[in-house]
């Protein structure tokens, strides 16, 4: 059990830096590296999410420092998000962790495919406009509605923050600078930890030695991952990401 302590330590460092970086929580990494070195199912997916909203309260203030957080954007998606969060932890009653795991897995792999072979942004885009003056449509409004609904009910499901969702989301659908994206999901991802922690605390998903672990390797790089995301050039960013999520999907997929 002290090996798998080490273990855990370690996805924690790695989580937290990648989370970070990429604008997430990080349990969407930490579930299927957990369930690799022998953390049981349902343990592995529920322990990160509470282990991630230290992580990303402390990245989400080095991007704030950086005008990066769009509130509009923010606000709408915790209001939408966390009902939606709360009602798909409810659903875990009704599965199994298998078909979690493989969802959780599935979905890494096809958003990082998307962003290593399709990237949006090829060139330099300017992030400093203020959205409060920003002209958006009705459209607009209905596509962030249901991104925060779907992502929200998933991260219920999957015990995920939701950030690998939300961050492709608001790139792909919403249009947003990636370095936008990243900040506003990781803000977004930290409230939506929040009822889904609760939940599965109540369901008796959650190994609290395994959180502290986790959160003690983790707190210190994702404030560390948000500075050199905010560093990086957004094409270098977005290569990376696709790499990261690719080869992490598709290797936990082949050990299932």
């Amino acid at each position: 059990m002290y090996l798998n302590y080490v273990g855990v330590f370690f996805v924690g460092v790695i989580v937290g830096f990648l989370g970070g970086l990429f604008g997430k929580g990080g349990s969407a990494i930490a579930t299927p590296m957990l369930n690799l070195i022998g953390i049981p199912g349902f343990v592995a997916i529920a322990a990160p999410l509470p282990a991630t909203i230290p992580g990303t309260f402390i990245a989400s203030v080095e991007y704030w420092k950086s005008k990066l957080l769009d509130w509009n954007i923010i606000i709408w998606s915790i209001f939408i998000g966390v009902p939606a969060s709360i009602a798909g932890s409810y659903l875990t009653k009704f599965t199994g962790d298998k078909p979690l795991l493989i969802i959780t897995g599935l979905l890494v792999l096809i958003f990082g495919l998307k962003f290593l072979f399709s990237p949006k942004e090829k060139k330099p885009i300017l992030i400093n406009i203020d959205p409060d003056h920003e002209v958006r449509s009705f459209s607009w409004y209905l596509r962030l509605v249901l991104v925060a609904a779907f992502t929200g009910l998933i991260s219920g499901l999957l015990a995920n923050s939701g950030g690998f969702l939300l961050a492709p989301s608001y790139i792909l659908i919403l249009k947003q600078p990636i370095k936008k994206a990243f900040a506003c999901s990781l803000a977004v991802s930290m409230f939506l930890a929040v009822p889904g922690t609760i939940v599965h605390a109540q369901l008796g998903h959650i190994d609290w030695s395994v959180t502290a672990v986790l959160a003690i390797g983790s707190v210190p790089f994702s404030y560390l991952g948000a500075k050199v995301a905010i560093k990086t050039k957004a094409s270098k960013l977005e290569r990376w990401y696709g790499l990261i999520l690719t080869a992490l999907g598709a290797f936990f997929l082949s050990r299932l």
